[in-house]
């Protein structure tokens, strides 16, 4: 399964003069400076019917025109798995993922995982690029993801990501009892020590984080986290950085924790968590074809209302 692009253009007075990847640049910002120059040097984008290097300098006058096939973008098989959709139109879809659901297949997930119900839900979805996932959640972590089904919002939406204009705002229930909101500045890697882990290291990539505190209790508190760059694990290693972990984290939160002379009920929930007590709340971006700005919320997830009720009784039970 592919898609014929087919693109014709001339040359405006004002662009006269530029390199030819600039003015395709401008030309088609629908498409990425990366897949244009590679269609240039693959001759599939010509000046007046003829293959030029992406440096050449390029007149007012000339015609553009780019003839191609987008490719399937993997081998990856459809298949019949529910979404909860929230918004969906023809550039774009919201979903609300569920715990437990792995967004792209990998080792180990080969299958069933939301790229698999993206290719059943929107076939065409397989010539953008990994079927239009442009950012991830945790497989526990649930709440709201967009999705782009055409190449022209994949590309849009990347721009958007890269310059930090999509606003992703987060609620956690972290161990400890935080006195105040902040904002983590550390760079985030692999660790050295477990390559299954990521970590704060000197080199990483940057990586930012503001957290506000929302509700405090006996040992714990509810966090409000808004991310302005988004790395692997980014809230999990930033509020253990910051000295709280997360409830449930199976990898970042090391000793287990529980408020003195709590009650069996809460014991065992917290004991038991099945997973990081994080969710993707909100969601607003600038829609990649109207420009409008939308926004999306996403209510709490029934394991953390329920984890946040035990909590809120055991801190009235010791007031």
């Amino acid at each position: 399964m592919s898609e014929i692009i087919q693109l014709r253009a001339e040359v405006p007075f004002e662009m006269g003069g530029q390199r030819l990847d600039q003015i395709a640049a401008q030309l088609f910002a629908e498409h990425s400076r990366s897949r244009l120059a590679g269609w240039i040097k693959e001759g599939r984008l010509t000046v007046d019917g003829a293959v030029l290097r992406p440096r050449d300098v390029v007149h007012f006058g000339s015609v553009l025109e780019l003839e191609t096939e987008q490719e399937a973008q993997g081998e990856w098989v459809a298949q019949d798995i529910p979404l909860n959709i929230v918004y969906e139109d023809d550039d774009l879809l919201v979903i609300d993922k569920p715990a437990g659901l792995v967004v792209h297949p990998a080792a180990g997930h080969a299958d069933g995982t939301l790229l698999n119900a993206l290719l059943h839900h929107v076939p065409d979805i397989i010539n953008v690029p990994r079927a239009g996932i442009v950012h991830r959640l945790d497989k526990d972590t649930t709440g709201l993801m967009v999705v782009a089904k055409t190449l022209e919002a994949h590309t849009q939406l990347v721009a958007q990501l890269q310059a930090r204009t999509v606003s992703r705002i987060y609620e956690c229930i972290v161990i400890g009892v935080v006195t105040s909101g902040g904002t983590v500045d550390a760079p985030i890697g692999r660790s050295s020590a477990n390559r299954q882990r990521m970590a704060v290291i000197e080199g990483g990539k940057p990586a930012v984080s503001h957290y506000r505190v929302l509700e405090r209790f006996r040992s714990h508190t509810h966090v409000r986290v808004k991310l302005e760059t988004g790395r692997t694990h980014q809230i999990r290693v930033h509020m253990t950085y910051a000295g709280f972990p997360l409830v449930g984290d199976p990898v970042y939160a090391g000793r287990f924790r529980i408020p003195p002379a709590a009650s069996p009920t809460l014991v065992q929930t917290l004991k038991e968590f099945p997973r990081q007590a994080l969710h993707a709340r909100f969601l607003e971006l600038k829609h990649p074809t109207t420009g409008k700005r939308m926004k999306w919320e996403s209510p709490l997830p029934e394991d953390l209302v329920w984890l946040l009720s035990l909590l809120r009784q055991d801190h009235e039970s010791f007031v």
